[in-house]
């Protein structure tokens, strides 16, 4: 390839980079939060809610994500040509557009979302289960309530501590965002291997690659400050 070639394969690449970041973006606003609650609903005493909590989590970590993916979004499609469905989860499924384009980004969010919690809820269920009994009751001595205590006492801890692996977590959520073109979702690797093709070359390939690595590089930065500001919890 010519460098007119490989200045127009980073133009086409940098228009797809707002897509990628739309799933990664998505995915941590959901998955972070979620993950929260589920770490709580598997801390729970009721050992029903504990089990099921723990059955999602073991299927989540224990399939490959690029099947989750697949799967989720040929659901719909299947389900709605199955007649023999009750008629109200037919009715919730008429709402679902399949055609419109919205549906494959909806699709992926919802897999990459699924997929993620269980890994974050069971890095913060760790975290939170690191912090001594102690701590909880020299709060209550104080007279603070379990919620004054969780949210002041308890989460700053949490935070520090699971900083690390959060941080890897979500690293790792920048370079998964490359699965979501095995159903034609357009982001940065699914341009890449067609410029591939047009070209009939490995240097789109490797331009992509790049384009991870910035996006990787940043937040090593990011989470190298915050690891820093948080050290006072030393």
């Amino acid at each position: 390839m010519n460098q007119e070639e490989i200045f127009n394969v980073i133009q086409i690449l940098l228009q797809y980079v707002i897509p990628t970041l739309k799933v990664f973006g998505a995915t941590i606003l959901f998955s972070l939060p979620l993950g929260m609650v589920v770490a709580l609903l598997k801390m729970c005493r009721l050992k029903p809610i504990s089990w099921l909590t723990s059955l999602y989590i073991l299927i989540m970590r224990g399939t490959p994500l690029m099947l989750q993916l697949i799967a989720i979004y040929y659901a719909i499609p299947y389900l709605k040509m199955n007649t023999g469905l009750p008629k109200i989860i037919q009715l919730l499924l008429s709402y679902v557009d399949i055609k419109n384009e919205s549906y494959m980004f909806q699709a992926v969010i919802t897999a990459f979302t699924l997929n993620y919690t269980a890994y974050f809820a069971e890095i913060f269920r760790g975290g939170i289960e690191s912090i001594p009994k102690g701590q909880y009751e020299a709060a209550a001595c104080l007279g603070m309530t379990k919620m004054q205590t969780f949210f002041r006492i308890i989460l700053p801890q949490v935070i520090k501590r699971i900083l690390p692996a959060s941080s890897n977590e979500i690293i790792t959520l920048v370079k998964d965002t490359s699965l979501a073109n095995v159903i034609a979702y357009a982001e940065i690797t699914l341009k890449a291997k067609q410029q591939m093709q047009q070209y009939s070359s490995l240097v789109p390939l490797f331009l992509a690659g790049l384009f991870y690595l910035c996006m990787t590089v940043v937040l090593t930065v990011i989470f190298a400050f915050m690891e820093k500001k948080l050290s006072y919890y030393k």
